[in-house]
C-alpha cells in the first residue's frame, strides 16, 4: 500500500444534509468535526507507507475510525461495519453516503503499522495539541502522554463528551 496524500475535503453537501435532519440537535461526532475538525492529516503517517504501490485508504480517516472505535470499544468487523452504516461517521469521516467503506482487516493492519513505524504516539499527541490550542490543556501543568495510564484511566467516550 503506498500513501496518495491529499487534502482532507470538507463533508460532501449530501451527507451534510441528510445527517443534520436525521440529528438536527447533533451528536458527538458531528460536533467533532464541526468544531475540531480532523486531528489527524495524511503526512501525520507519510512515513508508515511506500512510495509506489496500490493507493491505501487515507491514514487520517484510518486514524479517526481507531479513536471512535476505542470510544464504542468496537470490533474491527463492527468498527467497519460503522464506517459503512452509520451516517455520523461518514459526516465525522467526510465521506458520501454511498460510500462502501472498507475491509475490516484494514484496521488491524494500520495499527500494526502504527506500531512497527513506532508512530502510535501520533494518535494522542495529535489530539493533545489540538486540546492545547483550545486552552484545555495549560502549559506548566502535569500531563503525560504514554496511553496507556491514559487509556486505564480515562474512558475514551468520557474524553470525546468533554470536547463537546
Amino acid at each position: 500500500m503506498s500513501l496518495r496524500r491529499q487534502m482532507i475535503n470538507p463533508v460532501p453537501e449530501e451527507t451534510v444534509r441528510v445527517v443534520q435532519a436525521a440529528f438536527p440537535k447533533g451528536n458527538i461526532y458531528m460536533t467533532m468535526r464541526d468544531e475540531l475538525g480532523t486531528f489527524y492529516q495524511d503526512e501525520d503517517f507519510a512515513e508508515l507507507y511506500p512510495a509506489v504501490g496500490q493507493p491505501a485508504e487515507a491514514p487520517w480517516r484510518l486514524a479517526l475510525v481507531t479513536v471512535m472505535q476505542y470510544a464504542e470499544n468496537l470490533t474491527d468487523r463492527q468498527a467497519a461495519e460503522a464506517v459503512r452504516s452509520r451516517i455520523d461517521w461518514k459526516y465525522a469521516l467526510g465521506l458520501e453516503l454511498t460510500d462502501a467503506g472498507f475491509h475490516f482487516s484494514i484496521l488491524s493492519d494500520f495499527r500494526t503499522r502504527l506500531i512497527k513505524g513506532e508512530a502510535e504516539q501520533v494518535l494522542l499527541e495529535s489530539m493533545l495539541s489540538v486540546f492545547k490550542e483550545r486552552g484545555w490543556l495549560k502549559a506548566g501543568q502535569r500531563q503525560r502522554t504514554d496511553a496507556t495510564p491514559l487509556c486505564a484511566n480515562i474512558d475514551e467516550t468520557t474524553l470525546l463528551k468533554t470536547l463537546v
